[in-house]
């Protein structure tokens, strides 16, 4: 019976112990910084072959509003994908900047498409990025594409 009730005090302590609450880092820090550091996350992305979510943060600059970055993708599609990912991005920047208060908002602003008309020379560079071999395939056959 001691060690029933033993163990019901132990319970009761142990639910009055409330954990101490660490203060997160709150620095301050630049547009400039957050956006090399923006740049450096979507670079990893590439690097390790997540070409879509690095073309949606490499897409427009954000903007820096206090804590708050502000991104503005061209449709709701690619917001739904950027949020998919967004919480490793913020993550990132969190650590880096050594600020635990940054927030990201995503606005879709379906004009941003229009500004980026690509030509087939730009659809050929950027897949020539992808994959080299497309210059040898190109050569090789003889094909008619820009390059």
């Amino acid at each position: 019976m001691a060690s029933i009730r033993k163990k019901k005090e132990l319970e009761a302590n142990s639910k009055s112990y409330v954990k101490p609450t660490t203060a997160l880092p709150t620095e301050e820090f630049t547009e400039t910084e957050m956006l090399l550091h923006w740049n450096k996350y979507a670079q990893r992305l590439g690097d390790k072959g997540f070409k879509i979510m690095e073309s949606l943060l490499l897409i427009n600059d954000p903007v820096l509003n206090g804590t708050n970055i502000i991104l503005e993708l061209p449709n709701e599609g690619s917001k739904l994908d950027f949020e998919k990912e967004m919480h490793g991005l913020l993550g990132h920047l969190k650590g880096h900047l050594h600020n635990h208060d940054i927030t990201i908002e995503v606005i879709v602003n379906e004009s941003i498409e229009s500004k980026r008309s690509f030509n087939d020379q730009d659809r050929y560079n950027r897949l020539l990025e992808i994959n080299p071999n497309i210059e040898l395939l190109r050569s090789t056959f003889g094909l008619d594409l820009p390059g």
